[in-house]
């Protein structure tokens, strides 16, 4: 009964368009009245949930993004990738993706790369011809990206769930990640075959040099991020911290483009989506500890094993049904807090590696942002652009397709995401 009421009043709260956070808060609170269980123990959950020192990597991953943003490292980037291939026949496609993926590895959100970069990319390839809900929708799904590109808030989030190493998983995204961001470009090729595209003039050696100099700082900080972990100078809370500083620096005494009026406002936008952020981490915690205090984590974990009848390759296709699913009413916050202790658990004893299932969850879960109802990224595409929800969700099927393609090569084929975590440990 418990159960009923649990996802019942979760699916009614969700239907009537209350945020996720407060659904899950919602349909928690009236399972304790099911259990007859004190509502005290509400806050000792939320703040068990945000208290890990692990978690303090979210706050100044989106710090250092903000100041990054900030500092003009968009537009910089977007330049530099823009003189080397614009002027090839739908370069700006590979503009977007190629420069979505390093800005994804300052941000790690993805609503922050498609807001930070569209504003900038589908105004431009809109103006070489791409048709407006076409480039909306390439931006939408490879903003994606930005949470399997290294730095990843999601990655932050299922490792501190699981226990599995954060840096290994930040290694591990960066592969199925190039691989999604390649099958995006091959099915903006497909689609656009037809469309006459303008051509960027070609740049000289000399612009293309002045344009990456310009650049390299940007491009130095997922360097220096994943460097000094792996090279054992800091744990990724500290290399989240080291990426603010870095910003900072770079901002106020290399690009000046930052002032200190502007620290306001940064801080305040970070503070801001920090807590939604961690709101969601506690509730959704909540809403994952009523599930498994009352048994129900096993129960689901049981009916998926018996659905698969034991079989790896049928349950990684069930699990791959239910995130995109998931993928469609839930932020990748709360589904990986809520399905991760059900999931991990049969996919460990089906000889799974817990770092590769990570992977498969991240990606599903950036698919979902370009799925409605949900599909964050859409609406940010959207508000851009200023065209309706439905014309760019038509647009987005090919890119699904795509990214459904990775996702499949990436669940199948483990050694994809596990190639660059085993060179670095040898």
């Amino acid at each position: 009964m418990v159960g009923i009421v649990l996802f019942a009043s979760f699916a009614i709260l969700v239907l009537l368009n209350i945020p996720i956070g407060v659904s899950l808060a919602g349909a928690g609170l009236l399972a304790l009245i099911q259990m007859d269980m004190n509502f005290n123990i509400f806050p000792n959950i939320f703040f068990a949930a945000t208290s890990p020192f692990v978690l303090l990597a979210i706050p100044f991953f989106i710090l250092g993004g903000n100041i990054m943003e900030r500092a003009g490292i968009s537009q910089k980037l977007i330049a530099f990738a823009q003189s080397f291939v614009g002027h090839i026949r739908g370069g700006l496609a590979i503009v977007c993706v190629g420069v979505t993926c390093f800005f994804a590895a300052i941000s790690g959100s993805g609503p922050a790369t498609v807001a930070a970069l569209g504003v900038i990319i589908i105004p431009a390839m809109i103006k070489v011809g791409y048709p407006p809900a076409t480039a909306a929708a390439l931006m939408a799904t490879a903003g994606g990206i930005g949470v399997i590109i290294p730095p990843s808030i999601s990655f932050v989030i299922y490792g501190s769930v699981t226990g599995v190493s954060i840096g290994k998983l930040f290694i591990a995204g960066i592969v199925p990640g190039i691989l999604m961001g390649i099958s995006l470009i091959l099915a903006t090729f497909f689609i656009t075959r037809k469309t006459k595209l303008d051509k960027l003039p070609k740049t000289t050696f000399k612009e293309r040099w002045f344009a990456f100099k310009d650049a390299l700082w940007g491009l130095m900080m997922p360097v220096i991020i994943l460097g000094g972990i792996y090279g054992g100078i800091f744990t990724p809370t500290e290399a989240a911290a080291v990426a603010a500083v870095y910003g900072l620096f770079i901002g106020f005494f290399i690009y000046k483009s930052l002032e200190l009026h502007h620290l306001k406002e940064i801080v305040l936008t970070s503070v801001t989506q920090t807590a939604v952020v961690m709101f969601i981490v506690g509730m959704a915690n909540f809403f994952g500890w009523v599930i498994t205090i009352e048994g129900l984590a096993a129960e689901i974990g049981d009916m998926l094993l018996k659905l698969a009848g034991g079989n790896l390759y049928l349950f990684l296709a069930i699990v791959n049904i239910l995130l995109l699913l998931a993928g469609c009413v839930l932020d990748g916050t709360s589904a990986l807090y809520i399905l991760s202790p059900i999931i991990l658990p049969i996919a460990t004893k089906l000889g799974y590696d817990p770092l590769v299932l990570g992977v498969l969850m991240v990606m599903n879960l950036a698919i979902g942002m370009v799925t409605p109802p949900v599909g964050v990224n859409i609406y940010v595409a959207c508000g851009i652009t200023g065209l309706p929800f439905k014309d760019v969700v038509k647009k987005i099927v090919p890119f699904l397709l795509a990214s459904l393609i990775v996702l499949a090569f990436v669940t199948y084929i483990p050694i994809i995401s596990q190639i660059l975590p085993s060179l670095m440990d040898k």
